[in-house]
């Protein structure tokens, strides 16, 4: 009887940092030829899975950033905002936050 290879984590509960790195190592077995072809597809399947999984969370991050941002220009109203200045001109001068 052939050995089961050993569960792998489901992707969706892997960080970000953990599902990168996952794939950064499949992708190093495939251009190394360290895939077996019996297990290539699994391989490639898993890789597709974790660079979804990635994805999702690259655009929840960006959502999330954006509404912040949104929210902080919202409560900063017009009348209260800074002046527009090119750090150009004055590279020491601190960031309004």
């Amino acid at each position: 009887m052939a050995e089961k290879s050993p569960k792998k984590t489901l992707a969706k509960k892997l960080s970000f940092a953990e599902a990168v790195s996952e794939v950064e190592g499949i992708l190093s077995d495939l251009e190394s030829d360290a895939v077996d072809i019996d297990t290539l597809g699994e391989e490639v399947k898993r890789a597709v899975e974790l660079i979804q999984v990635c994805r999702d969370k690259l655009e929840k991050t960006d959502s999330e950033v954006r509404g912040l941002v949104a929210g902080l220009e919202k409560s900063a109203g017009p009348e209260d905002a800074a002046p527009a200045t090119d750090q150009r001109d004055n590279p020491d001068e601190d960031l309004p936050f």
